[in-house]
């Protein structure tokens, strides 16, 4: 059965029960890539490791939120 098959059944349902496919189906996509997640904290600790090492320089909260584009 193709995704056209399937929406047209799905659009047979009942409002409650097309509530709980597409539910279903977002809550699927909404999923954490744990690779991603790795690869992130990867580079968070490398750049920590840098600006403890002095290779890094830090910038100023304040600065990145009063810049204007």
């Amino acid at each position: 059965m193709g995704s056209r098959e399937i929406l047209d059944q799905a659009l047979k349902l009942k409002p409650e029960e097309r509530f709980l496919v597409i539910e279903g189906l977002i809550e699927s996509l909404d999923q954490p890539d744990k690779k991603i997640d790795e690869i992130w904290t990867e580079e968070a600790e490398k750049r920590l490791k840098a600006y403890r090492e002095g290779k890094l320089e830090g910038i100023l909260m304040e600065d990145i939120f009063s810049k204007k584009e």
